[in-house]
């Protein structure tokens, strides 16, 4: 069976979603179930799991026996912060090792600090978690993240919330060309067509958030998301026909035409 496989673990679902940016928890709950997700993602610093008392928790809505939670690094600038963060999510969560790590540049692009990156990422996996880490699309970064034991490696298609779709498909070829651990692609898908590409291109899934929370109908928005990451992989297992300039090829064979 075609699954998704990180950290030893397999999942039915390539499709992997945020739950943050969204109107309320019941309307992250309804867009979740309609993407088909199995994987979700937290922002530890901006979403109630249990940190705080008294307050509605994300854990009340998606229940952590129906979903693998990722918790995630958002809005952390250095390594020290994200290592911080990660280990409170740990104790939050009774032990979970899957998490996302992301240690951003500046506040203007989200850009990823990648020195910063590679330092908590080394840590992290030192300290026995399954790091799956947001990264540039720079292919000599990916491997070395690689070498250092990360579970899987997200290297953006463009900025965070921008939308602008897959801006450089050439080294992100590379990068799943040359990786031995899944690549997905993180950050900057826009709409349905955005995710199927990065499925077409052979990687092994695609996380998002805004393209789907950011959407006039997110719940919709959802559905064709997962559509579209299921039709990429599909076609990528299937293998395109090649690219053939000024080369006609007839649909219907020629011979034994009646003269």
């Amino acid at each position: 069976m075609d699954t998704l496989n990180i950290a030893g673990k397999s999942y039915q679902s390539r499709l992997l979603v945020g739950t943050g940016k969204y109107q309320d928890f019941a309307q992250t709950r309804a867009a979740i179930d309609a993407s088909g997700a199995e994987i979700i993602t937290v922002a530890i610093r901006r979403t109630n799991i249990g940190q705080n008392a008294g307050e509605p928790s994300l854990l009340e809505f998606l229940p952590p026996e129906e979903f693998t939670y990722l918790p995630n690094t958002a809005g952390c600038y250095s390594a020290d912060d994200a290592v911080r963060t990660l280990r409170l999510a740990r104790e939050l969560l009774d032990g979970h090792k899957l998490v996302k790590l992301e240690v951003l540049g500046d506040p203007n692009t989200l850009y990823p600090n990648m020195l910063e990156t590679i330092k908590a990422a080394a840590t992290l996996v030192k300290d026995g978690f399954d790091v799956m880490v947001y990264c540039s699309d720079d292919p000599i970064i990916a491997k070395q993240l690689e070498e250092l034991g990360c579970a899987a490696v997200m290297p953006l298609a463009s900025l965070i919330g921008s939308g602008m779709g897959i801006l450089n498909p050439w080294n992100l070829q590379i990068i799943i060309d040359n990786a031995k651990i899944p690549v997905l692609v993180d950050a900057g898908v826009g709409t349905a067509s955005d995710a199927a590409i990065a499925m077409e291109l052979g990687c092994q899934g695609v996380l998002m958030n805004t393209a789907i929370a950011a959407a006039k109908d997110p719940v919709l928005m959802a559905g064709a998301m997962k559509k579209a990451v299921e039709a990429g992989r599909e076609a990528y297992l299937a293998g395109r026909m090649p690219k053939k300039l000024y080369s006609a090829s007839p649909s219907s064979p020629t011979s034994g035409l009646i003269a």
